[in-house]
């Protein structure tokens, strides 16, 4: 899938999905996130993750990764792992918010 800012790929390894997000002026892998799918504290039968994420210092790309990852999680039930990098010089607030945006639409496919 891409999108405006980002280029998402996903591979089945086995029953877990693998997703690589790139984008922006250098692509990079900034974060890892992995998530695991539970029954949700709730108590009403819904699912949900848990999830755990690796940032490189300096790096500030989880928002994307936990997100894809989390959703995609509760989607399709299994273990999925997130990884890659979006950097551009001079990015807006406004840019910022479209890419989380973008990142946030994965899941609803």
């Amino acid at each position: 899938m891409t999108t405006k800012h980002l280029n998402i790929e996903s591979t089945w390894v086995g029953d877990d999905l693998c997703i690589t997000v790139s984008g922006g002026e250098r692509p990079h892998i900034g974060s890892a996130a992995i998530a695991v799918p539970r029954p949700s504290l709730s108590g009403d039968g819904s699912m949900s993750c848990t999830s755990s994420v690796i940032n490189l210092a300096g790096h500030r790309d989880e928002e994307i990764v936990r997100r894809i990852a989390e959703k995609a999680c509760i989607k399709h039930g299994c273990t999925v792992v997130c990884t890659g990098g979006f950097h551009k010089d001079g990015i807006t607030d406004k840019e910022i918010s479209e890419i989380i945006e973008e990142a946030d639409g994965y899941g609803k496919q």
